[in-house]
């Protein structure tokens, strides 16, 4: 700061009744090139956080803690390194068409001139601390440098003849580093998939974050091969094959804990397509309270793990969290005494204490082979990855019949959906009337933020016409997603599930052996007390778990 802007500084502290005359007079002379907040802070008269607060209050603006705030990248590029240097400011995210720029000067209108230059954009100026501000912008270009860099040495590495591009791939080479950027990156931002896209021009790296895709950066076209072979050696792929689909996996442990990557990739018309789900060991140790179901819808399911036989399906579109489901179902009813086998392709979680049986189609070892044999070997329950023909169907729903407990999945839009796709496989109705014990169709919503989710009072119309519960003349408090640091400005943060649970009865069942249709199926259920996905999605947002706009979103 210059002197006349620390004078200004000063005196508005004093009028604020931060520090006297006397004070302010014993800080200027001994600030001689220092910052008046530091000087303030050594003499003991005023912190640094209490000068920033002072001068927020003084100015109308608000005071944000920058050291602990989540700086969107995306927005923080926008302003050239040297310029946030030179006047100590840092944009923070974008809300309203406005530039929100945290600044630990925000009376400096000539840097809010250049920043309104640069950025094309109107301005809003918050408070920070200035050694914190200091220290975040330091933070954010040494980042944005070490990138920077890892893409320069990788675009030099790839000025090499289109039979070389795979010369320099080792584990301290530019492509690595980048690599395991991008795998730290998508582990501590919570990311469930990491998608490497090729386009005409640039690659795209996105990452899905509870369910929704985000752009984190692009990168010339001409290094999309080499990250390519670097993730297929890593993942123990043909790194010489780009004509077909291939798939793998690797793992990596960060901040002590273990996540698993499967690796698929995918040749499209501008290169290769690269998908790497993320697999976090914690996340499938979950019991089945963690996963959001309701009491009834608890109970029904308990009641059916609790049979020795029968089977247990769960439904729904990929990525519902059906694996998870299965997993939550075998954690609560494992134990020494039975003996449990799973047949997945591929196993995506690797457990101890628990026989798994990783399918190979190439070599023969289908869903069905495998589970011909696996019921020789005596099991007492059998998770079966997902049912997907008539022969695996079949033997999973005679194995449920003769006194084992089966789990599996099913690709179904809702519950009653599963009985009619299991007979238009092929599978006799009265075998799957007689086999099937409940049927849980799922969702995955996102939780409104806990932090900064907004009550407020909807409109009936609205309410109406999406046929939400409600008294005509009284609707009901609900919550909305607003945005804060802690949730990136999203208004979300984590996912929960959104349930269907439909159990046989002997009704459902002589409903299925007449090959009755899944409409009469779901309106029978849901006499019986089903509930439907939209009817359990809507008692959350009326428990101010998540919003209306969520469940219509994942809820036809």
């Amino acid at each position: 700061m210059t002197e006349a802007t620390q004078q200004r500084l000063g005196r508005m502290l004093v009028r604020a009744g931060v520090i006297d005359d006397l004070q302010l007079a014993e800080a200027m002379s001994g600030a001689s090139g220092r910052s008046l907040p530091a000087v303030l802070e050594e003499l003991g008269y005023a912190t640094e956080t209490r000068v920033a607060q002072a001068l927020a209050e003084q100015m109308g603006l608000a005071f944000i803690d920058v050291g602990s705030y989540d700086v969107d990248p995306n927005v923080a590029v926008l302003v050239p390194q040297e310029l946030m240097r030179k006047h100590l400011v840092m944009p923070i995210r974008e809300e309203n068409g406005e530039l929100v720029v945290a600044m630990a000067d925000p009376a400096n209108i000539f840097a809010i001139d250049d920043l309104r230059i640069v950025t094309r954009k109107e301005i809003r100026a918050v408070v920070a601390v200035e050694s914190e501000l200091s220290i975040a912008i330091d933070r954010f270009t040494t980042s944005q440098t070490n990138v920077g860099e890892m893409l320069g040495d990788l675009e030099d590495s790839v000025r090499v003849s289109e039979g070389e591009d795979e010369a320099d791939l080792g584990s301290n080479s530019a492509v690595a580093k980048l690599m395991n950027q991008i795998v730290t990156d998508a582990i501590r931002q919570g990311a469930g998939d990491i998608y490497i896209e090729p386009g005409e021009a640039e690659m795209r790296i996105r990452f899905r974050i509870d369910g929704v895709c985000q752009e984190m950066f692009t990168a010339p076209k001409r290094m999309q091969r080499q990250l390519i072979s670097r993730l297929k050696i890593t993942s123990n792929m043909d790194i010489s094959e780009r004509r077909i689909p291939l798939d793998g996996r690797f793992g990596v442990v960060l901040d002590g804990k273990s996540v698993d990557f499967r690796v698929a990739t995918l040749p499209l018309v501008h290169g290769e397509l690269a998908v790497l789900r993320l697999l976090r060991k914690d996340s499938i140790m979950m019991s089945l309270r963690d996963l959001g179901f309701l009491e009834q819808n608890m109970q029904r399911l308990l009641a059916a793990l609790a049979l020795p036989y029968g089977a247990i399906l769960v439904t729904g579109p990929t990525g519902s969290g059906k694996s998870t489901t299965l997993y939550a179902a075998i954690n609560e009813t494992n134990d020494p005494k039975t003996n449990l086998i799973t047949v997945e392709d591929p196993v995506e979680y690797r457990l101890s204490g628990l026989s798994q049986v990783h399918v190979n189609e190439k070599a023969g070892l289908t869903f069905a082979a495998a589970l011909r044999s696996i019921l020789r070997q005596d099991p007492d329950k059998v998770m079966i990855g997902e049912i997907r023909d008539k022969e695996t169907g079949t033997i999973a729903i005679e194995a449920a019949l003769t006194g084992h407990l089966v789990l599996s999945t099913l690709h179904t839009n809702d519950a009653p959906s599963a009985l009619t796709r299991l007979t238009e496989m092929g599978i006799e109705p009265f075998l799957s009337a007689s086999a099937i014990t409940l049927v849980v169709a799922q969702r995955l919503a996102r939780r409104l933020c806990s932090e900064c989710k907004e009550e407020y009072t909807p409109d009936e119309t609205a309410l109406a016409r999406v046929n939400f519960p409600f008294e005509p003349g009284r609707p009901p408090r609900l919550f909305r997603a607003r945005g804060c640091k802690k949730c990136n400005g999203i208004g979300y943060k984590g996912r929960m599930g959104i349930h269907e649970v439909m159990s046989m009865s002997e009704t459902l069942e002589r409903l299925t052996v007449e090959s009755a249709s899944a409409d009469e199926i779901a309106r029978q259920a849901i006499s019986e007390g089903m509930l439907t996905l939209r009817e359990d999605g809507f008692s959350k947002v009326l428990a101010g778990q998540t919003s209306i706009e969520e469940i219509l979103r994942v809820v036809v």
